[in-house]
């Protein structure tokens, strides 16, 4: 009887270690397939969150995703406009190889290889909410910016066809508060043949000719939130990994907050409340994100990202055009660090060291093949050049430099930078400035002259990926 009581002990012993291994090898292989949220916010500068010294805006959910994460000190758009990063971030890939040229130009092609195509690949569910702008998303009803004109015909490109399970987007702009509905001219951007009160001509899609007609006033924002936390609860019920992607309109033009978030700045301005109050609200939504990935018990394997498509709109922090850049030079539309330095967070639990800092430049490109890196995805495979690395080594404190330049060109401008020093063009390419952006982010010191060696090999890496970029313009990667 002993001798039995001895073995059934020993083979429950070794049973429990089995499952217990198993247990632990599932673990593990969830930790290798971490469900993905990517969340962008719409012309938002460097300086417009609190966690950045913001002297009025209260981001406290931006916050303590920034303390619980790592916080990107330079970290950029890979444009000075939407559609161009918009495009980097679903391909690794500088928008100019397939197109993009600025807002409203070009298209995702067919062959480009979209991060909804790469997760799917192995196993994900994939959600799209916001704004698109990569494509168009109708033939047949004019709407938006070129949709069903037929001079643009050959843009249409919507996310259900590029690698994206459930869609609710715009094809472009749309007003932050009640978005289907024109606002009064003075939330900016309002087209003058457009009436108040009328409706804004821009719809929310879901699929071919399907066109979203409830819940759809009050904070942009939350009218994305809601579609977007029960794809992710359908996912987890699923025991799907998923990958979400969330792209706020906020707080591009028209801009306008409702009144509970307007009181958060009762004592400023009108524009200062709306500007403000409607980052407040996205915040808000932010929030609601986190709070709803604590209660599906996902939190802790799940990858955020957050950042903006590029630096504030408009001259200076005026009007409806509120955001700042912390005293860096230019905004939207200018490749100087003012227009594409931006709030750049990562949060990784058990992966990431809360509060860590990094000062190794990084960019949107470089969503794509972090992305693929942790999925255990070679691109190597595709047979063409991406732009973009894999950053979380970076955002893990194991590596301290970035080995690939950070690359851009837009409108006649062009820049490059590295870890210390970046170069700067209006001409497209034909003359240079340098500045040693780690010493001087105002760039403020052109020391093109007292550098040219340096100068000289900044140039000569921007002329090869000139030539790399045209390569693929003429479609030769595919």
């Amino acid at each position: 009887m002993k001798l039995f009581v001895t073995v059934f002990f020993i083979i429950s012993m070794l049973f429990g270690c089995s499952e217990k291994s198993k247990k632990s090898d599932a673990g593990s292989a969830d930790q290798e397939r971490p469900n993905i949220i990517l969340l962008m916010a719409d012309d938002q500068g460097w300086g417009d969150t609190g966690y950045n010294g913001h002297p009025h805006l209260k981001t406290p959910n931006l916050d303590k995703m920034a303390s619980n994460g790592v916080v990107f000190e330079r970290f950029y758009a890979a444009s000075a406009v939407c559609s161009p990063t918009r495009g980097s971030v679903m391909t690794g890939r500088h928008p100019l190889r397939y197109g993009i040229c600025h807002a409203n130009c070009g298209h995702i092609k067919s062959q480009e290889i979209t991060l909804g195509e790469m997760v799917k690949s192995v196993g994900y569910t994939t959600g799209h909410f916001g704004k698109w702008h990569l494509g168009t998303l109708t033939r047949d009803t004019v709407e938006a910016n070129r949709g069903g004109r037929p001079k643009f015909d050959g843009e249409y490109a919507p996310p259900w066809d590029h690698g994206f399970d459930v869609s609710f987007v715009t094809e472009s702009k749309v007003p932050t508060w009640n978005p289907m509905i024109t606002p009064p001219k003075s939330a900016g951007d309002v087209n003058g043949a457009l009436e108040e009160g009328e409706p804004f001509n821009t719809s929310y899609w879901t699929g071919p000719k399907q066109i979203v007609t409830d819940n759809l006033e009050g904070d942009d924002s939350r009218v994305i939130m809601d579609r977007a936390i029960p794809f992710i609860e359908e996912a987890v019920k699923s025991k799907k990994p998923f990958l979400t992607i969330i792209w706020f309109h906020t707080p591009h033009l028209p801009v306008l907050a409702g009144e509970e978030d307007r009181n958060l700045y009762a004592n400023l301005s009108e524009d200062e409340q709306h500007y403000y109050g409607v980052i407040s609200a996205m915040d808000k939504q932010v929030g609601r994100l986190r709070d709803k990935l604590k209660a599906l018990g996902v939190a802790e394997n799940t990858v955020l990202f957050y950042t903006s498509d590029n630096g504030p709109e408009g001259k200076s922090a005026t009007g409806r055009t509120q955001g700042i850049t912390n005293g860096l030079k230019g905004r939207k539309r200018s490749l100087y660090e003012g227009g594409i330095r931006v709030p750049g967070i990562m949060e990784w639990q058990g992966r990431i060291q809360p509060g860590t800092k990094v000062d190794v430049p990084c960019f949107t490109s470089d969503y794509f093949p972090t992305i693929a890196n942790i999925l255990g995805v070679d691109l190597k495979k595709n047979h063409r050049p991406y732009d973009g690395i894999d950053i979380l080594p970076i955002a893990q404190g194991k590596v301290k430099e970035r080995g690939k330049a950070l690359v851009f060109e837009f409108h006649k401008q062009a820049a490059l930078m590295n870890n210390e020093y970046k170069i700067y063009s209006a001409d497209e390419g034909g003359h240079f400035e340098l500045y040693n952006i780690s010493n001087d982010p105002q760039e403020e010191s052109n020391i093109a002259e007292e550098e040219p060696e340096i100068l000289s090999s900044m140039v000569a890496t921007w002329n090869k990926w000139k030539t790399s970029q045209e390569n693929s313009a003429k479609e030769n990667d595919y």
